[in-house]
């Protein structure tokens, strides 16, 4: 009889690391750049090909949501042919499962097809929003039914072709609102001009990553105006694109160096991105850790010590986890702000690490938009995921420098890097 693989147990029993360590890690390709690059590609005017795609749960589902609406998605290598549907088609069910760009992004898609398309995912994904999305497109002609809840489950009722125009909405809880009309706006008659009114956008750098691509896939869009997107209507051409890894998925790896006092290096990363995750060098410096990047990759060198930081991380929300669990490792106080839109994320970040930290011992008060954190012992116990692959993240980072952490639910981080738990303890 052969024992359960260490991975499968639940919670799962972080490794501890003991030692400097001195790795050279090579990661999947961004879900970011990936998804975006998928729904491109199934409204361009030709095939294409998603180069170093990245293959996870929320990648693959996102494959899945497009052929629902007859786009022809190769996913068996690494590199993923896509063929285009003319004309779209409606009439299937689209599983999002926890992925939020899956929710956001292929309604506006979904739009364009004649006919009803229902949309459904996980528990956890009910209780993410997506109002904003399905009010927009109801604003730009096209029929919605939610029930009135703004959640999931709700229906897109396709006509074929969609008026566009413009819209205004309050995209402070996620930019995956705006970039959900940008990717498909091209395909509107009139286009789409989106205009944001409310609190700050929150990460940015996604929209800009957004408008990027659609640039580079000849669609003309004017950002010059604070607040304001406008695409203007015509074709998408069909452009490859060659995936670059996911640098928020560094963050664990990037800390195994703060943490241990080691060498850690990130292969490929790209001299100029849009992610969110190139901030990891500025933080990580401003924590004390040394860092270069190089020809080969990204380099970070812990010198035994982590810092506090005051950081508004408000445009890279999505490095929350990573950044706490190294500030509940820090000698001094940090204060994270900016971030109260994570709250909408997988699950209520703010309120999960405060309440994941405390249970570690960590000296950690919740705020409305952040956390602050002073330094205290830590110890060992069960640290919760909420579905989030994002905590389980910060789990991992902290089961490395403090004995007996458990992480329940570890597998949620198939969402972005499958098997990361066998390749997590390789590295440890």
């Amino acid at each position: 009889m052969t024992s359960q693989p260490l991975r499968d147990v639940d919670p799962w029993p972080a490794p501890r690391v003991r030692r400097p360590v001195d790795l050279t890690v090579s990661l999947p390709g961004s879900k970011s750049l990936t998804n975006r690059a998928l729904v491109l590609a199934a409204l361009a005017d030709g095939p294409s090909v998603v180069r170093r795609a990245l293959r996870s749960r929320d990648t693959l589902l996102m494959a899945e949501a497009l052929r629902a609406l007859g786009t022809r998605v190769e996913t068996d290598g690494d590199d993923w042919q896509v063929s285009p549907a003319a004309p779209l088609v409606a009439g299937a069910q689209v599983d999002c499962g926890l992925a939020g760009t899956v929710m956001r992004f292929v309604p506006p898609v979904a739009a364009l097809a004649q006919g009803d398309t229902t949309f459904d995912g996980d528990a956890h994904m009910r209780n993410r929003p997506v109002g904003t999305v399905l009010e927009a497109l109801r604003a730009l002609g096209v029929g919605v039914e939610d029930a009135g809840r703004g959640s999931l489950p709700f229906t897109v009722r396709g006509k074929g072709s969609v008026p566009g125009g413009r819209v205004v909405l309050d995209a402070s809880a996620s930019s995956q609102f705006v970039s959900a009309l940008l990717l498909a706006g091209a395909r509107y008659a009139e286009g789409v001009e989106v205009v944001h009114e409310g609190k700050p956008v929150p990460s940015l750098p996604h929209i800009e990553m957004t408008v990027q691509m659609l640039r580079q896939h000849g669609v003309e869009v004017d950002d010059g105006e604070a607040d304001r997107w406008r695409v203007r209507p015509g074709a998408i051409r069909a452009v490859d694109h060659t995936i670059e890894p996911d640098l928020s998925n560094a963050a664990p790896f990037l800390a195994l160096a703060a943490v241990s006092g080691g060498r850690v290096m990130v292969r490929d990363w790209p001299r100029r991105t849009t992610q969110a995750g190139d901030a990891l060098r500025e933080i990580l410096t401003l924590m004390g850790c040394r860092v270069q990047l190089t020809d080969a990759g990204l380099v970070v060198e812990g010198t035994g010590v982590l810092h506090g930081v005051d950081l508004d991380l408000h445009d890279v929300g999505e490095l929350a986890p990573a950044v706490a669990a190294l500030c509940a490792l820090a000698d001094s106080p940090s204060h994270l702000r900016g971030i109260a839109h994570i709250r909408g994320h997988e699950t209520d970040r703010i309120a999960a690490l405060a309440t994941e930290l405390a249970a570690l011992g960590a000296d950690v008060v919740e705020r409305e938009d952040g956390l602050s954190l002073t330094p205290a012992p830590l110890h060992g116990g069960v640290f919760h995921t909420y579905a989030d692959h994002r905590m389980a993240h910060a789990g991992v980072i902290l089961g490395a420098a403090v004995d007996g952490v458990q992480v329940e639910d570890v597998a949620t981080t198939s969402k972005t890097f499958p098997d990361f738990a066998a390749f997590w303890s390789g590295l440890c």
